[in-house]
């Protein structure tokens, strides 16, 4: 009994590192799909396990003051890149190419944009200046960030401030 738990235990390690990770588009157009269902837009986000940036962003949209506020307007689908050496195999597959068409190639991680149900873009993390925001942390970058999600789904006062309270670095 004590070698077959561990046979099993083995079996599955090795069937999860073998798994291939789900293809961008997969990822784009469930995410879609759910959005239309829910009259949602879509947040989409580039991101790789080594980017410090990436994990705060996560970390403040997880925050329970600010995920309400995502949910309730936002399908997020993150979609991992640039990954390298053994975390290469997290990778999305299609995850690069995805990103070149939306013009992030060269942006830096997080790279984010807001779509439409049907895939059209609202908008990007790119500001005035043609600058990734990434995941905002200074006062003007917030104020865009803001900006750019009350754009394509109207935010309250509170949320505008619980976001700006959340993002802004101290």
């Amino acid at each position: 009994m004590k070698y077959y738990k561990l046979i099993m235990i083995f079996g599955l390690l090795f069937f999860q590192l073998g798994k291939a990770q789900e293809k961008a588009d997969v990822i784009v157009n469930k995410a879609m799909k759910e959005a239309q269902a829910n009259k949602k837009n879509v947040l989409l986000i580039f991101h790789a396990s080594w980017c410090k940036w990436c994990r705060l962003m996560e970390k403040n949209m997880e925050r329970p003051e600010i995920k309400p506020v995502f949910d309730k307007r936002f399908v997020t689908a993150y979609v991992d890149v640039q990954e390298v050496g053994e975390k290469k195999k997290l990778e999305n597959p299609g995850g690069e190419e995805l990103m070149k068409r939306y013009k992030g190639e060269k942006a830096g991680l997080p790279f984010w944009l807001i779509l439409t149900p049907k895939g059209d873009v609202i908008t990007d993390s790119f500001n005035a200046k043609g600058e990734n925001l990434g995941s905002p942390a200074t006062k003007e970058e917030v104020d865009v960030f803001i900006a750019k999600l009350d754009q394509s789904s109207p935010l309250s006062a509170q949320d505008k401030t619980n976001i700006e309270t959340i993002f802004v670095k101290k």
